[in-house]
């Protein structure tokens, strides 16, 4: 492709946006306390005290919503259940969301779980504990009930990652927890939770899972900073694509964490379980690369937990690596601007696993509160066209998922960080397409880049 061409995508190339049910729906009232909620209660554990109490109001909001969708020309939608709501008052809210999606055009793509674990499920040991897996495994059937005849995308956990080693290792996300040992435990059970949940789920949908897979280089070539590149790629992507797509978890991951565990709580026959339903797609969310070093015995380094700064490290077994900041271009959450780490994962899963197909289920960037977002608009572009050199190289991408649809409630960092293509003024609930919502509808309806 010559510079100053559009690109073009393949026909039938999958254009969306995706949320999350904590970030947008707000109605705390109408569902039951989640683990965010008793963080967020937490003072200092949310940056100026923000809670996800009335968030985008998109419980109450939700027709607009979808017409707006409908406007920008989006052809899916990606959003998360919340586990609280369902249990508190059902599938009601989420039957009628799907309704009008499929009226107006738009493909649901359900998730199942993204971060928001009942809280009295966590009171019971939370994701550490083997029972939770089977509890999400009835929510999830209960949830294909209602839905399964009119969804046919879904996953059952949005970036396990986060839920595991930011929630039990770090301490910077829900449940504010600060045991490695845990942490691991929490990753085994999300793994086996997925098996569970995607057996629950219709047999003539596509079931996949979205992971949060780190685009991990070395500082050097050196023999101690590619083996930190290696712990750290066990801990932030074997752990998972391990069980998932090879049977089992990795040697060397086994052996970096056996200091803190011997990994009994793997009972004979749960890889099976985890891999049980392969794959229909894996999802890809990327933001920003890793690039790591080894540190020299007995130095103090730099440590990075995705979200959020700690003095506990979300790495388990990895204390002597340090992670470095790239020069150039960042966002407002400070991470670099790289779009070749996109590209690196998607051709890394392409061969790992040949054949499957392959979601970029998230992925955007926040920057200021203005309607002019050219910023935003460079970044969803130079990503966009680095999906589609993977494409082009042959890798099976079959769809985008923009990161966000609309301002919301950002975990930690509260409302402070936009991610939105739209607009949201909390006081008022007003939405404002941003200057990049409407780029980026101009893109979704023609399948079409536009020459920089």
């Amino acid at each position: 492709m010559s510079a100053g061409e559009p690109v073009v995508f393949p026909p039938g190339f999958l254009w969306g946006a995706a949320t999350a049910a904590h970030q947008i729906e707000g109605a705390a009232a109408e569902r039951l306390p989640s683990v965010w909620d008793t963080f967020a209660a937490v003072p200092g554990k949310v940056l100026g005290g923000d809670t996800g109490e009335v968030a985008a109001d998109h419980f109450h909001r939700w027709r607009e919503d979808v017409r707006l969708m409908a406007e920008l020309g989006l052809g899916s939608y990606r959003f998360s259940v919340s586990w609280p709501r369902v249990l508190a008052v059902g599938t009601g809210f989420y039957e009628r969301l799907v309704d009008a999606l499929l009226e107006a055009g738009i493909v649901p793509c359900l998730t199942l779980y993204h971060w928001d674990l009942p809280q009295h499920l966590e009171d019971r040991g939370g994701w550490p504990e083997r029972e939770t897996a089977y509890a999400f495994a009835e929510y999830a059937a209960t949830v294909a009930g209602a839905l399964g005849d009119r969804v046919r995308l879904w996953t059952t956990l949005n970036e396990p990652w986060c839920s595991a080693f930011l929630g039990y290792a770090s301490g910077v996300h829900a449940p504010g927890r600060t045991s490695p040992a845990d942490s691991l435990r929490a990753a085994h059970h999300l793994n086996l939770a997925h098996g569970l949940a995607a057996a629950e789920l219709p047999a003539g949908a596509r079931v996949g899972i979205a992971l949060n897979p780190s685009a991990v280089r070395p500082l050097t070539e050196s023999a101690a900073d590619l083996d930190a590149a290696r712990r750290i790629d066990a801990l932030a992507n074997r752990v998972f694509t391990g069980p998932l797509l090879h049977g089992g978890y990795p040697a060397d991951l086994l052996a970096d964490t056996a200091a803190l565990t011997d990994w009994s709580f793997v009972r004979p026959g749960d890889e099976g379980l985890i891999a049980g339903r392969p794959l229909d797609f894996l999802g890809v969310n990327y933001y920003t690369p890793a690039v790591v070093s080894a540190l020299p015995e007995g130095a103090e380094g730099p440590r990075a937990d995705g979200h959020g700064a700690s003095a506990h490290s979300p790495w388990p077994a990895a204390d002597g690596v340090a992670f470095h900041q790239p020069p150039g271009e960042r966002t407002a959450m400070g991470w670099s601007i790289d779009p070749t780490g996109l590209y690196d994962l998607l051709e890394r899963f392409a061969a790992e696993a040949p054949g499957l197909p392959l979601m970029v289920t998230e992925n955007g960037a926040a920057f200021g509160p203005e309607l002019e977002d050219p910023e935003r608009i460079a970044y969803l572009r130079s990503h966009l066209a680095a999906v589609h050199r993977a494409i082009a190289a042959g890798v099976p991408v079959e769809g985008y998922y923009l990161w966000s649809l609309m301002d919301n409630y950002e975990w930690s960092y509260g409302y402070s960080k936009r991610f939105g293509i739209v607009h949201v003024d909390y006081g008022t609930q007003v939405r404002t397409p941003r200057a990049s919502a409407h780029w980026y509808a101009r893109v979704a309806r023609g399948g079409v880049l536009p020459p920089v």
